[in-house]
């Protein structure tokens, strides 16, 4: 869109029919629909529109197609954004609708949803079937829910609770109501934490390890819900992650692996759609990550699955009996799926490596695949576990051999080769220099570190910048089981800003309890 000024034309000669000109705004609206038109366009044509209505917005394209979309609308007054007798959209409506900018188009109210009125029915805690979440899911998929929509429907599966059957059928749902892909009979492998635990790029080394023994494992992931940093941003730092299905099946076909973002790929898209509302609002309840995890596991045509639930006091799940119950959510609907699915416990008093924010994860990998001495340990022994546990499943090695087999294929340096084959098959992106502004919190006491909580340095990283600014987040400089006297260094904080890297201290400062001491 230009930045220059324009003669607004006058809105009583515009519009009185509903007709606009079709216009593309460059607002990113996170997936949502919105349309944009002059208060004085709808006065002057009596259009009886008010902000935040639905409406409907449609037009031919050149084949004589009609092509049409719902948006939310807002009003605005200034001729630099539409003029009187347009009617823009945002870039994600604007590239749904399909027509060129100029296009001739109406805009009508529209109705709510049908489907919107399952939602308002599970809050009052019914029950909902098949159908109902297949209804839902389908008018999410295609953007037919606004953000206030969205939330309502996050909020009714977290705040009623979904039974087992319900979680299976929306789990269902959602695989329906996106495409698959298939790269065969298999088997066909797949991992997935549950999240949680900042720093926690176990991925980015189990994958490597498993195509260089010949396994399959078109590995994709999400972008951080309520971390600092999901695999997709992490890898995003080294290479390209938004491959459409075509090039992601031919870097599978030439590699034997991916780790690439499952938003580009529409693979159940109803649930990438659901993530722009569960990140700001921070829920993300079980029923939706045992439905979203193992939907996106089936829609990649994965045929054995490892979950990984850390389980600690700041963990996402804290408690023995929280993940026994999850865990028995996932077999049972991964059962329901026809997928073979182990689950893992694993203990979690703190990080996972060093570095938390997508480029000081990406050097902690780089660390652990390059076998260099300053690695750290804890994210080369878990990888080595989570894979050891799936070259076992997959039956590449008898029981027991597991971990010597995966051992082997890092020391000897095939992940490493087989790594830096899916970067350059996927694209390869230079490394983004260091943050500009850095400084380091000191340790208020002496003693040994007992925990540090994983909540709050996770925000303290989102407050300086993370995962927007890939640079920005927090290095840890001692871990669980170091002993530190007052005034010693225990984390740095990385920012791209000098305001962000001062809210993310006073964040800090704010928590004496982020490091915790003790035996």
């Amino acid at each position: 869109m230009s930045d220059a000024p324009r003669a607004p034309r006058a809105a009583s000669d515009t519009a009185l029919h509903n007709g606009f000109r079709l216009r593309r705004v460059e607002v990113d609206t996170q997936s949502e629909h919105v349309a944009f038109v002059r208060a004085d366009a709808v006065t002057a044509g009596r259009l009886g529109f008010k902000p935040l209505d639905r409406v409907h917005v449609s037009g031919r394209g050149p084949d004589g197609q009609r092509r049409e979309i719902t948006a939310v609308l807002n009003f605005c007054g200034d001729a630099r954004l539409v003029e009187s007798d347009e009617i823009g959209l945002s870039a994600v409506a604007f590239g749904d609708l399909g027509l060129p900018e100029g296009a001739h188009v109406r805009a009508a109210l529209a109705s709510a949803q049908h489907s919107v009125d399952l939602v308002r029915r599970k809050l009052r805690g019914r029950k909902l079937a098949y159908e109902d979440f297949h209804a839902i899911l389908s008018d999410v998929a295609l953007r037919r829910y606004s953000k206030v929509e969205l939330s309502m429907f996050v909020l009714a599966c977290a705040l009623q609770k979904l039974e087992r059957d319900e979680v299976v059928s929306l789990t269902r749902a959602m695989i329906a109501t996106g495409r698959s892909l298939d790269f065969g009979k298999g088997p066909i492998a797949d991992k997935h934490c549950v999240g949680g635990i900042p720093g926690n790029r176990t991925t980015m080394v189990v994958v490597p390890i498993l195509a260089s023994q010949g396994v399959v494992i078109p590995k994709t992931s999400s972008r951080a819900i309520t971390s600092p940093s999901g695999t997709a941003d992490t890898m995003g730092v080294l290479a390209d992650v938004a491959l459409p299905p075509e090039r992601l099946r031919r870097v599978v076909e030439k590699v034997g692996a991916c780790i690439a973002w499952g938003g580009a790929l529409d693979l159940a898209p109803a649930d990438d759609v659901l993530i722009t509302v569960e990140r700001p609002m921070e829920i993300d309840s079980e029923a939706q990550l045992v439905a979203s995890i193992l939907a996106k596991k089936k829609t990649v045509g994965a045929s054995h699955v490892l979950i990984d639930i850390p389980v600690g006091p700041t963990a996402k799940v804290r408690t023995r009996e929280e993940e026994d119950r999850l865990s028995g959510l996932f077999r049972a609907v991964a059962r329901e799926l026809g997928l073979e699915l182990d689950v893992v416990r694993t203990d979690a008093l703190a990080p996972i490596g060093f570095g938390i924010g997508p480029r000081l994860e990406a050097l902690d990998v780089l660390a652990v695949l390059g076998r260099k001495p300053e690695a750290p340990r804890d994210l080369r022994e878990k990888s080595l576990y989570l894979a050891a546990r799936l070259l076992e499943m997959v039956g590449t090695c008898p029981h027991g051999a597991g971990y010597r087999t995966a051992q082997r294929a890092l020391d000897e340096g095939h992940a490493e080769r087989t790594f830096a084959r899916i970067v350059a098959a996927q694209g390869e992106r230079a490394l983004e220099p260091e943050a500009r502004h850095r400084d380091v919190v000191v340790a208020r006491e002496d003693g040994r570190i007992r925990a540090i909580d994983c909540w709050h340095i996770a925000r303290v990283a989102k407050q300086a910048g993370a995962p927007a600014h890939a640079a920005a987040g927090v290095r840890l400089l001692r871990g669980v089981g170091d002993v530190v006297s007052s005034g010693e260094p225990l984390f740095e904080i990385h920012a791209q800003s000098r305001a962000q890297l001062a809210l993310a201290r006073e964040y800090a400062l704010a928590r004496p309890r982020l490091f915790e001491f003790g035996f």
